[in-house]
């Protein structure tokens, strides 16, 4: 029999390592060749391993952008045999520690390049990726922000809807995200790193902050509801299967991912963990919002239920497009053509690109 965990990661999230970038044909071959999720991690990183040996090999004979897509694909594939393999943190780190490095290599290479933004957050540092299309004056910019198990390295994947829009991205590893989960923990108060990260970009002549709007994924559909409440600066925000309360769902979710929130919330055992995210809570707080918002999810969601989302949607008080995916998955990644180039349209409707 299968092992469990396997099942689950193939059956809760197989559309989005294909949407963010996995080869299919890798996703089938890696899937098919492992039988315990102890294998999970080591066969993701050797399937990465060779696409960064083909960026190797493209950049040497000076092909850059074939360099710049396999570099970015090992990152990926490396991300997600990192994403949940919370129970050997060891191994998911330095797996994650090859998922950064490869699409540091892509940075110089890729269109348009990406430069990697170190900013303060009290004692620390966050870090985001900044990418600006080529083009005449300031433009609008949208900030990006990952969930639970998602990091900036596979926001990559979504980034080219709004820059091919006339939007720059800035996609950032808030607290208990990407580079800084070993040192942080989840932060349910969003908006400290999101007002960090926005600050950070203060004085670029290249950027038009007045037109800054925000996308949040998954766990981070919470994290921008919480941005947004809290910083006017934003003035347009994406929510894509968001939870509005998220010890209510829970229980529900796999098991691997019970056990990154106990992980990423640097938590004892599960009922810390629970406690630390007990004011993961909207009520009170989506009701601020007066900017516009656009909130999708799927209507199968099995990680956030619809119900979760259409809750933000209820609260919000600003205008609100809600999209309730038919026969979609957790963040519709199954349906993903019937929304997302909406909704980069709807961004760049609301901050004039």
């Amino acid at each position: 029999m299968a092992d469990p965990r396997i099942e689950a990661a193939i059956d809760h999230w197989a559309p989005r390592y294909v949407e963010h970038g996995v080869p299919v044909g890798d996703f089938l071959d890696i899937t098919r060749e492992i039988d315990s999720w102890d294998d999970w991690c080591a066969a993701w990183t050797a399937s990465g391993r060779r696409h960064e040996e083909l960026a190797d090999a493209a950049l040497a004979t000076g092909h850059r952008r074939s360099a710049a897509l396999h570099y970015l694909t090992a990152s990926v594939e490396y991300h997600f045999g990192k994403f949940l393999f919370c129970h050997d943190v060891d191994q998911m780190r330095a797996t994650h520690e090859l998922a950064v490095a490869a699409h540091r290599k892509a940075h110089p290479l890729a269109t348009p390049p990406f430069e990697r933004i170190e900013f303060p957050y009290g004692d620390h540092t966050l870090v985001g990726n900044l990418r600006v299309p080529d083009a005449d004056g300031p433009v609008p910019i949208v900030l990006m922000i990952p969930g639970l198990d998602s990091a900036k390295e596979e926001l990559t994947g979504m980034e080219h809807w709004f820059l091919d829009r006339g939007m720059a991205t800035f996609s950032i590893d808030g607290p208990g995200q990407g580079e800084a989960e070993y040192d942080l923990p989840i932060e349910t108060a969003y908006e400290k790193p999101a007002s960090a990260a926005i600050d950070a970009l203060v004085g670029r002549p290249e950027l038009d902050l007045d037109r800054l709007g925000a996308l949040g994924v998954s766990l981070g559909g919470y994290y921008v509801v919480r941005a947004t409440a809290f910083e006017p600066r934003i003035k347009a925000m994406i929510s894509l299967s968001g939870p509005f309360r998220i010890n209510d769902t829970i229980e529900q979710t796999p098991p691997m991912t019970r056990l990154a929130f106990q992980v990423r919330t640097h938590s004892p055992d599960f009922d810390a963990a629970r406690a630390h995210l007990e004011t993961m809570d909207l009520t009170g707080v989506a009701e601020r919002i007066t900017q516009p918002s656009f909130i999708v999810t799927g209507a199968n969601d099995r990680i956030v239920p619809a119900d979760q989302t259409r809750r933000i949607a209820a609260a919000i008080q600003g205008p609100t497009e809600v999209h309730i995916i038919p026969d979609a998955n957790h963040v519709a990644t199954n349906k993903a053509y019937e929304y997302r180039p909406r909704m980069a349209d709807w961004m760049a409707d609301q901050l004039g690109a």
